[in-house]
């Protein structure tokens, strides 16, 4: 039979059967979904021609990808620890497998730490100039954007575990990536509930 990906096999709106006018074609043809696993060990792509000599990238297992911190302007690779959530179905999360829209915890890796502080601060080296002096109008302008770069209460708890819940943007079977970013504000207390609601 194979999958495809056309319309004419449903019924109507109304649950009338749709007469079939021709045969499949290969711009519908359809494959089997990659099922990316998460695992601790190396990962596995795989390279694959599609329509117009065109490639996609299969990803069957990950472990890393690149997440973004869109409030403080910061974007690097971390490790994926674990699958917490997944929106369309629980058994995805059981088999830790990583799709688009997946919420996981990610290490916090020590460019993150640097950015809000948790790590010390470098020694000024010999013979480095002293800090030039400020007008009151730069001064005003980076308070002000120190209040817009506040580090949300939330993600700062989480610092504490050294995980971090990020959602998954990228398609891995598609892209061969499990790129995503850092929840924050109202998004990431309506996963932190969800997350909760199913442990119970």
């Amino acid at each position: 039979m194979g999958i495809s990906r056309d319309s004419r096999h449903k019924r109507r709106l109304t649950g009338g059967r749709m007469p079939i006018h021709k045969k499949k074609r290969a711009f519908e043809k359809g494959r089997q979904a990659a099922m990316t696993k998460l695992v601790s060990g190396e990962k596995r792509v795989r390279r694959l021609r599609v329509r117009g000599g065109n490639f996609k990238f299969r990803a069957l297992r990950l472990s890393e990808g690149n997440f973004s911190w869109g409030s403080q302007g910061v974007a690097k690779k971390a490790k994926i620890v674990e699958v917490v959530y997944h929106p369309s179905n629980n058994e995805l999360v059981r088999t830790k497998t990583l799709t688009r829209g997946v919420i996981v915890q990610i290490m916090v890796c020590k460019e993150i730490q640097c950015k809000i502080g948790i790590k010390e601060e470098r020694t000024r080296k010999k013979g480095q100039p002293e800090a030039t002096k400020k007008s009151r109008s730069l001064i005003k302008k980076l308070e002000e954007r120190a209040k817009e770069n506040a580090i949300d209460a939330l993600v700062q708890e989480q610092f504490t575990n050294q995980r971090l819940l990020v959602r998954i943007t990228s398609r891995p079977g598609q892209s061969g990536r499990a790129d995503g970013y850092i929840l924050e504000g109202k998004e990431l207390e309506f996963y932190i509930k969800k997350v909760e609601q199913k442990k119970k």
